[in-house]
């Protein structure tokens, strides 16, 4: 069976201590278990984790679905946001993990990506240098979300044309988000084969895309 890698890049800096971290985890555990709800993501579905703050830590290595165990995800009271040693990180694991055809067996689908932030990268500079390398990773799709009024839409876009920005990071809004990320892996699994890249799917209320 090919393989559907999925990535999510997960903002764990101070400035997600306190109830949006205990949210945020509320809502990765329902996103997982919706998923399991889907036999064809049982299937093909493989998930990795990983989070940033101070420090970069692969909290969860590519990782079938049906084995899938979800860690409470911590995050320090203070400290930076290392966005770009976070994406350092996932171009070196999606260059291990990825399986790339040839004349004997099929490779593994695009890879998808999720990145949730609620701040911007503390450093920036890397952040760009990464940009150009991610990209050519050749990703099914790239979907950056920015949650709060302090996340910067415009650095996200540089990576992708995908970013959608939530208003909060509360309990609700991040169970709508996670939820429609949900549906749209699911999107991605129906699509593979075709060639094409993944269409989102119509975002909640809470969800704004930033056109």
């Amino acid at each position: 069976m090919r393989r559907l890698p999925v990535y999510f890049l997960i903002d764990t800096s101070g400035s997600m201590y306190g109830e949006p971290i205990q949210a945020l985890n509320n809502a990765l555990s329902g996103m997982i278990n919706t998923l399991r709800a889907d036999a064809q993501a049982l299937d093909s579905l493989w998930i990795s984790m990983i989070t940033f703050d101070r420090e970069v830590n692969e909290i969860v290595p590519l990782t079938e679905l049906p084995s899938f165990q979800l860690p409470e995800i911590i995050c320090p009271q203070s400290g930076p946001t290392h966005t770009g040693q976070a994406l350092e990180m996932l171009y070196q694991k999606v260059q291990l993990d990825v399986m790339k055809g040839n004349a004997n067996q099929k490779g593994d689908w695009k890879p998808l990506m999720f990145l949730f932030t609620d701040g911007k990268p503390s450093d920036l500079q890397l952040y760009r240098e990464m940009l150009p390398k991610i990209k050519s990773l050749n990703f099914g799709a790239i979907v950056c979300c920015a949650a709060g009024h302090l996340a910067n839409d415009s650095l996200l876009k540089e990576l992708t044309p995908d970013v959608v920005h939530l208003d909060t990071a509360d309990s609700a809004t991040l169970k709508q988000f996670f939820k429609w990320v949900s549906e749209t892996i699911e999107q991605g699994n129906k699509s593979q084969g075709t060639g094409e890249s993944v269409t989102l799917p119509p975002p909640p209320s809470e969800i704004t895309l930033i056109i």
